[in-house]
């Protein structure tokens, strides 16, 4: 890979800033014919009153074709998998087969509404129930509600299943558990459920303290939230332990399933003991992830806590037609409608194509990718966990940043001009300047690779060069900007510079 004066890989094209669209065409260029309006200016005022223009709208001047040009420049300066690799630790940022998204286009999918009587949608209702028990096969854990719209909704339910249990045995305690490596929606789906959050501390192998957590369970512990694998990549060899020091206090062991592409086909949280477990679909089962949607989060129980899921839920009836039913002591509809029906049709299919064999393949080769990429890189970054991992791991940019003053900031945004998006820096936060990375199964070994001597070569200008990478990005139509002054007083108002 040869690079350009100012640093920037041959390779990966300069996308220089582009003018407003209101920097295009002229005044007397027009993309729509309309007719004149039949109402009177005076007519139309008095019948909008105070909410009527005094003055016209600013718009642009410009044609169809320029329109066109304009915005598909715009939908080419974004960056997704289809565009590039995308190593987003513990967030499966995966190429998902087409033929999915097909699926859920067919017209008796996507133009069903969810108002239509039962007996009008018994395809879609078959559909979720054969989702449903494809879950808790994977899962272990046969009860299934597919209404979450996220993971963190997924939390949330179970949480609150949790607290129905709970509540109806006459003790709904207050605590409840995390490990020090959780995900951060944890805590948050642990404190809108009502509960006090305990956190417990990882041993020197990255994994749970089992005498920490032994120490802090007692009768007043709601549940203990663990991912396993956890958010370091490492597959806990005490779960059992854990699982079975929870029952002993009569808590709930809850995985949270963000890291289920690990361990598909291979385990089951279930038969670790976990009884209640969320599955990200939009991470695992074909769905397009990022920018806010669309999600969808299940939840699978053990046979015990199946009556306080939210409802209602597809079920087949002894006739062999489907239906709506609502556990007993179910805790309420959690969302509008039964869940969202495009990523549940896209995860159907990708399970009925892939098969029990294919889900393991997932698994087994994402598993493979991790441990390539952390051997190959770790003599050019710390690795504080150098031990065979899961789906991900995580690098420490901790000797760029005390040898030559390069953060891992830094490291990330170098990346961008190497044409790939940065993993997930600074978390999990126990890792000094953290790397979290996470190739999946779908990149091929010559993108494994390419990645490797990128990262590598941001290493030896980071020794050579450090102000080219402090300085990084150059190939990207905004430089760096302040991310603290933007998260904490965003301009979401755009407003035109010209005035006619």
């Amino acid at each position: 890979m040869t690079s350009r004066a100012n640093g920037v890989p041959s390779s990966v094209p300069s996308t220089g800033p582009r003018a407003s669209i209101f920097d295009l065409g002229s005044p007397e260029s027009r993309c729509v014919l309309a007719p004149d309006p039949d109402v009177p200016f005076d007519g139309l005022e008095s019948l909008l009153g105070s909410a009527a223009r005094i003055i016209p709208p600013t718009l642009p001047h410009v044609t169809e074709l320029e329109i066109m040009r304009h915005y598909a420049h715009l939908a080419e300066m974004n960056f997704g998998v289809d565009s590039g690799f995308y190593p987003l630790g513990s967030c499966t940022m995966k190429y998902n087969p087409r033929i999915n998204e097909d699926a859920c286009r067919l017209e008796g999918f996507a133009g069903l509404h969810p108002y239509q009587p039962v007996h009008s949608v018994q395809g879609a209702l078959a559909l979720m129930v054969g989702l449903q028990e494809a879950l808790g096969e994977i899962s272990g854990l046969p009860a299934v509600s597919l209404q979450p719209a996220a993971g963190a909704h997924g939390e949330l339910s179970a949480l609150m299943c949790f607290r129905a249990a709970h509540t109806a045995s006459g003790n709904p305690r207050s605590k409840v558990l995390i490990p020090d490596t959780a995900h951060g929606t944890n805590p948050a789906s642990v404190a809108m459920c009502g509960y006090q959050t305990v956190t417990i501390p990882s041993n020197a192998d990255g994994h749970v303290d089992l005498e920490a957590l032994k120490a802090a369970l007692d009768t007043d512990v709601a549940a203990f939230m663990l991912t396993n694998p956890n958010t370091l990549g490492l597959f806990d060899p005490q779960i059992l332990e854990i699982t079975a020091a929870v029952h002993e206090v009569g808590a709930f062991a809850y995985c949270d399933g963000a890291n289920l592409n690990a361990i598909l086909g291979i385990t089951r949280p279930g038969d670790m003991g976990f009884d209640a477990l969320h599955i990200n679909l939009h991470k695992t089962f074909s769905t397009p992830h990022g920018g806010g949607g669309p999600g969808s989060g299940p939840i699978c129980v053990t046979e015990p806590l199946a009556q306080f899921l939210p409802g209602p839920l597809p079920s087949r009836t002894e006739e062999g037609w489907y239906t709506l039913t609502t556990p007993q002591a179910s805790i309420g509809r959690v969302r509008s409608f039964y869940g969202n029906f495009g990523v549940l049709v896209r995860a159907y299919a990708y399970v009925r194509a892939l098969g029990s064999e294919g889900l393991k393949e997932v698994a087994e080769q994402a598993v493979l990718s991790a441990n390539y990429l952390r051997v190959r890189l770790r003599d050019t970054f710390d690795l504080p966990y150098d031990t065979m991992c899961m789906h991900e791991f995580v690098l420490s940019g901790a000797r760029q940043k005390s040898d030559y003053g390069v953060r891992t900031l830094d490291i990330a945004k170098r990346l961008l001009d190497y044409g790939y998006h940065p993993p997930t820096i600074y978390f999990p936060l126990l890792v000094e300047e953290a790397l979290m990375i996470e190739p999946t199964e779908t990149e091929s070994l010559a993108e494994l690779d390419a990645f490797a001597d990128a990262l590598i070569a941001i290493a030896q200008e980071a020794a050579e060069t450090p102000d080219l990478v402090r300085s990084a990005p150059f190939s990207t139509p905004v430089r760096r900007i302040d991310e603290a002054a933007a998260a904490r007083n965003p301009d979401l108002r755009w407003k035109p510079s010209i005035t006619e």
